[in-house]
């Protein structure tokens, strides 16, 4: 059976995430930062009858939780076939270039990039024992440095300092990741869910986090000829998904 870790899987698209990989016969490790919430989402699960799940504690923007939760997934699991990065933050808004504090910057940054490193070099170890190893680093169009400068974008009036660069800023450690591992069974890809209905926007999407969930998947699951080191938004791209960096 098939593991995954999902970091911020208590609610929203990463939950649904995990409901979707259930679904499809994998032991999900559901990553919350706070366990109470974690195990109520794992209660959740369970009573639509899903079994192999279990939380794991893991703040990303914190090194001791993420180094803690390695340890424990170390007992329970010997090798972890898919890491999927959800955890993110918006940031405090309004985020004008010329306004916006450094702070806001630095808090935002240590959840939606510093965190998918730290998780990643955390757990690299176990994925490499997987034969064929996966990783989705959740990111945005809105982090499509070529879409943000496209008026003709939908998204173009939208403009947010902190959050876009934060996701722009994934995307290459993205493509840089994704090279170190070129030579190896691994697929490394940066998936946009879209503009969801979730807590993280005031509900003001325009998709549902069930169409979210199942872009992950795909990307989750794609087989060895599979693409690796690219970005993918079936929003933005309905066709064939991809986007430019």
């Amino acid at each position: 059976m098939k593991t995954v870790l999902i970091t911020g899987a208590n609610k929203s698209i990463g939950f649904e995430t995990a409901k979707q990989l259930l679904e499809k016969g994998l032991f999900v490790y559901l990553g919350s930062r706070n366990l109470e919430k974690g195990e109520e989402a794992v209660k959740q699960l369970k009573s639509k009858g899903f079994n192999n799940v279990e939380a794991i504690q893991i703040d990303v923007a914190n090194q001791e939780s993420v180094d803690s939760a390695r340890v424990e997934l170390g007992k329970r699991t010997e090798t972890l076939d898919v890491l999927i990065n959800n955890a993110g933050i918006t940031g405090d808004v309004p985020q004008n270039a010329l306004d916006v504090t450094i702070d806001n910057f630095k808090n935002t940054y240590e959840t939606n990039v510093y965190g998918p490193i730290r998780v990643t070099q955390a757990f690299i170890d176990l994925l490499k024992k997987s034969p064929e190893p996966r990783i989705v680093n959740v990111s945005s169009g809105q982090g499509s440095l070529t879409l943000a400068s496209d008026p003709t974008n939908i998204y173009y009036p939208y403009k947010a300092a902190v959050y876009q660069s934060s996701k722009s800023a994934l995307n290459m450690y993205t493509v840089v990741l994704a090279y170190e591992l070129r030579e190896t069974p691994f697929k490394v890809n940066a998936v946009d869910p879209g503009f969801t209905k979730t807590d993280f926007n005031g509900h003001h999407g325009t998709g549902t986090v069930e169409d979210a969930g199942s872009r992950i998947v795909k990307y989750a699951l794609i087989g060895k000829e599979g693409p690796t080191g690219k970005y993918f938004s079936e929003e933005v791209n309905p066709e064939t998904g991809e986007i430019p960096w």
